[in-house]
């Protein structure tokens, strides 16, 4: 969906039938309202906080609205005295959803498949490591690996080498500009459009979510009420 179209359709909403009396909302109001309106609504697909109560890639539906964000990236790791350490998460990084690496060890010749089983909770690591089924494995292939200070920790007990290490990750949904519009992030005057990345449907939904945080901005409690019913029916 173009610009121009968001942005009557979101007036229209906010507007009593052929009053106008929001036509004064300015350009840069309405691009800070759909973008927090769209992260907003990916987090609550993520997490499940919709009126099915389903997560990210819990039904055919939820995979098909959010696959566009997912996202793999090689990243480096160092070696620390239990575990390998990655660099800073990516800027644009909203949700963890998998860890790809392979194993190294002198006495094979060639890295090894590593299965990254899950994200741990890093105040479980201790009992992980002194757990013989859980702790990592070169033999069996397996480890486990925590998030800390936005860095990626993968366990190897210093007994293998981690390699060839990727992360896959949903990531923020790109925020829309309008041409001539002061960007509010930025301060910087917006050169050229872009438009929202999700499919129209989807759009429909994040209109109906914008709406309700100007209407709740300017305290128009009859349009945040019916934003907000049809945006909860429709997520």
């Amino acid at each position: 969906m173009n610009n121009t179209t968001l942005q009557l359709k979101i007036k229209q909403r906010l507007n009593k039938l052929a009053s106008n009396d929001y036509d004064n909302i300015e350009c840069w109001q309405i691009v800070e309202a759909f973008n927090k309106a769209q992260i907003q609504w990916v987090r609550r697909q993520l997490i499940g906080m919709n009126a099915e109560k389903q997560g990210d890639e819990q039904t055919t539906r939820k995979i098909d609205d959010l696959q566009n964000l997912l996202k793999e990236i090689p990243i480096q790791v160092t070696q620390k005295q239990l575990y390998v350490e990655s660099d800073l998460l990516p800027s644009d990084y909203l949700q963890f959803k998998r860890i790809n690496a392979y194993g190294k060890k002198d006495c094979c010749e060639n890295p090894m498949d590593l299965f990254v089983g899950y994200l741990a909770e890093e105040e479980n690591v201790p009992i992980l490591l002194q757990n013989d089924l859980k702790k990592p494995s070169f033999e069996w292939g397996e480890t486990f690996c925590t998030l800390v200070g936005d860095k990626v920790r993968i366990y190897n007990n210093n007994e293998f080498d981690v390699v060839d290490v990727s992360l896959m990750y949903y990531r923020e949904p790109l925020k829309i500009q309008i041409q001539n519009c002061v960007d509010p992030y930025t301060l910087a005057t917006s050169t050229a459009d872009v438009e929202c990345e999700f499919q129209d449907n989807i759009v429909e939904v994040l209109i109906d979510n914008a709406v309700q945080v100007l209407a709740g901005d300017i305290e128009s409690m009859n349009q945040y009420s019916i934003a907000n019913n049809s945006s909860e029916v429709n997520t």
